[in-house]
């Protein structure tokens, strides 16, 4: 049996069972335990299971993830033009944050194109990545421990790195915009208090959000609006809540 035949057949078992044991599936495949055992470490890397004393147990994908990869797929048209937007305002002399959002990513698609030595600090992996492919980008990234997304950093240990940092220009992710409110909010806590401090520590930072999100309310406020110089978003807002911003002294940055 190849060693892909065999994983399959592993995954199998686990699915139907909820459960493997090293020294069982040995004997059925008629291999070294050690060799089980690089199996599962390799089927743990993919994500497919966790590794336990003695064998694995299957991962149930958490409601986090499954709204992580929502996000992803969702208004994707909006967050090329927030992203477009947002580039114009970046700057190759600022060291510049680009906070965990799927904005970010859309963003970092267009920098990693660019022929232009830009200085970027991250916290999200899907950021980091895509722009280590451009050398002349210097990049900076904010680690720790992953977040149950898995799509970045925003504990303990990172929010001291980032204490440290000075950025000229924050681009910041958010679940809600309540220009009426005053308030800005996200989901998690963690998250809303990384984004806290990078809106104390920055000297200009912006909201970047789809319209959809002016007027929600997420679990947690961070942050008033009078904290950030603006929000870049792809449409218009509505009469009240252009006004409402205005009397902030909030600038709403669309696309050209």
């Amino acid at each position: 049996m190849f060693l892909e035949e065999r994983q399959a057949k592993i995954l199998e078992m686990l699915n139907a069972n909820g459960k493997v044991l090293v020294k069982e599936l040995a004997e059925m495949f008629n291999v070294t335990e050690d060799s089980i055992r690089k199996d599962l470490s390799a089927l743990e890397l993919d994500g497919k299971l966790k590794r336990t004393y003695g064998g694995a147990v299957t991962i149930k994908e958490k409601l986090q993830m499954i709204a992580a990869n929502k996000r992803r797929i969702s208004d994707v048209e909006a967050k090329r033009k927030i992203a477009a937007a947002t580039v114009k305002m970046i700057s190759p002399n600022d060291l510049v944050f680009l906070d965990i959002s799927t904005i970010s990513i859309a963003i970092a698609e267009i920098l990693e194109k660019r022929d232009t030595a830009y200085k970027i600090i991250t916290n999200m992996v899907d950021v980091l990545v895509m722009l280590a492919r451009n050398p002349k980008i210097d990049l900076i990234f904010a680690g720790g421990q992953i977040n149950k997304s898995r799509d970045g950093f925003c504990d303990g240990l990172n929010l001291e790195f980032m204490s440290r940092f000075r950025p000229d220009i924050a681009f910041i992710g958010v679940a809600g915009v309540n220009v009426l409110k005053n308030s800005l909010s996200s989901n998690n806590i963690n998250s809303g208090m990384h984004k806290a401090k990078i809106l104390s520590v920055s000297k200009n930072s912006y909201v970047i959000a789809e319209s959809r999100k002016f007027g929600l309310e997420a679990n947690f406020t961070f942050s008033t609006l009078q904290n950030i110089r603006g929000v870049v978003t792809e449409i218009a807002p509505a009469a009240e809540i252009s006004k409402a911003a205005r009397d902030l002294n909030l600038e709403i940055i669309l696309p050209d």
